[in-house]
């Protein structure tokens, strides 16, 4: 069991080298919230490190996938930084911001090509995480105006498979109903069966209120439950205050506080890493059957290829044939894809494809029609002969689509 969660990690690794990362549903955690949810102190608790990069604004620009491993040394490597060991994590902050940099640019755009960071550390759980863009309103400097949607679509691109837990985190301080990260796991996962609720900044709520019934899974009911922890201040962090520290202070919040000591032992960052390398420990066991089965059914298929490939000679005419033959079938699949509007590619440029054609009818056709000049007594004999024709030997009908379609082509 204890192997399940590398196994994984080296999978991913290894996708991500042939560039294929997004297209796989591995079995992972996504991390989903707001800016200002505390998504990156979580992420740093966990780690008992300040290794990511903090600002206003949008922050985390690109997908990072956090590997957790359980060792002796503490140091940091990157995939795309190979055979080189980071033992200071304030290089590894500025590398994800030069690396992110390096496909968005400076302007504070987004990508979806993920950075891939392993943590090596005693103070951790083997774990995996894909720590995702936080959910924004309003574009900052150069950002395009629909970066709310480009954000958005990122998010459900991983979360919408199934084999992705998702890792919501919400502060306690704002009205659960409005959670950007619960609403986005309702979509996906409406029973709640994928989604662990995690509520940050219990210490922050107005005074003589709590989070108890969040907690205890009464409000909006997870299967997997909510877990509470406490975070470092704004304060705290430029001050520099100690991990350790905090994840002491916060051990000492739930002891204290009337409304949680009862669930103490059940809440904190601590807890939050045993549960989270359990329920991903297990996600992978179940799932990973599945998983194996299909990449030995893709595995079988590219060995065929490769086999028709190996024996492939460019002077046999039926392979001349037969690469003809696909070719034209793909672009009359393309075409009429185009027509349809239903390809992969969205124009929002111009009006293209089958939007021009249905543009030309509803908009230019029918003033072309009145000025044409022609008989009418001389056209309706002709639509009664082209209704007569299409029906043959049998009766007619009020009306026909194909006799409709001939008749204008007559026009």
């Amino acid at each position: 069991m204890e192997g399940l969660i590398p196994l994984v990690n080296r999978l991913q690794d290894a996708f991500a080298a042939l560039g294929q990362s997004c297209l796989l549903d591995l079995p992972q955690i996504a991390v989903v919230g707001g800016q200002s949810a505390g998504k990156s102190s979580v992420l740093e608790n966990c780690v008992s490190r300040d290794f990511l990069p903090r600002g206003s604004g949008i922050v985390t620009r690109r997908p990072l996938v956090l590997q957790l491993v359980t060792a002796k040394t503490e140091y940091a490597e990157f995939l795309h930084c190979k055979g080189r060991k980071f033992t200071d994590f304030d290089e590894v902050r500025q590398e994800i911001e030069v690396e992110t940099d390096r496909i968005t640019g400076m302007n504070k755009g987004i990508s979806s090509i993920p950075i891939n960071l392993r943590i090596y550390s005693p103070h951790v759980l083997s774990l995996t995480l894909i720590d995702l863009p936080g959910i924004t309103k309003v574009p900052v400097g150069d950002q395009p105006p629909d970066i709310e949607q480009q954000i958005r679509d990122m998010i459900m691109q991983f979360i919408s498979r199934e084999n992705c837990l998702i890792l919501a985190v919400t502060p306690a301080n704002t009205d659960l109903a409005n959670s950007d990260a619960l609403k986005l796991a309702k979509e996906v996962d409406p029973q709640g069966l994928r989604t662990i609720g995690v509520i940050t900044k219990l210490d922050l709520m107005d005074e003589g209120t709590d989070a108890r019934d969040v907690l205890e899974n009464k409000l909006l009911p997870l299967r997997r439950g909510y877990i509470g922890v406490v975070n470092r201040s704004q304060k705290d962090i430029d001050g520099k205050k100690d991990i350790k520290a905090a994840l002491l202070a916060e051990r000492k919040f739930f002891l204290s506080h009337p409304a949680y000591r009862h669930m103490a032992d059940r809440m904190g960052t601590p807890y939050l890493q045993k549960v989270l390398n359990q329920q991903l420990t297990n996600h992978i066991r179940d799932t990973l059957p599945a998983f194996r089965s299909k990449l030995q059914s893709q595995l079988l298929s590219i060995e065929h290829e490769v086999e028709v490939y190996k024996n492939f000679r460019p002077e046999d005419p039926t392979r001349k044939t037969k690469a003809l033959l696909q070719m034209v079938q793909q672009f009359s699949v393309d075409f009429e894809k185009r027509i349809e509007g239903s390809g992969d590619q969205v124009d929002t440029l111009e009006l293209s494809g089958g939007a021009k054609i249905n543009r030309i009818f509803h908009e230019r056709f029918p003033f072309e029609l009145v000025k044409m000049e022609f008989n009418e007594k001389e056209l309706r004999r002709e639509i009664s002969y082209a209704i007569k024709n299409i029906h043959g030997i049998r009766q007619v009908l009020p009306f026909l689509q194909g006799c409709c379609q001939d008749v204008v082509v007559l026009i």
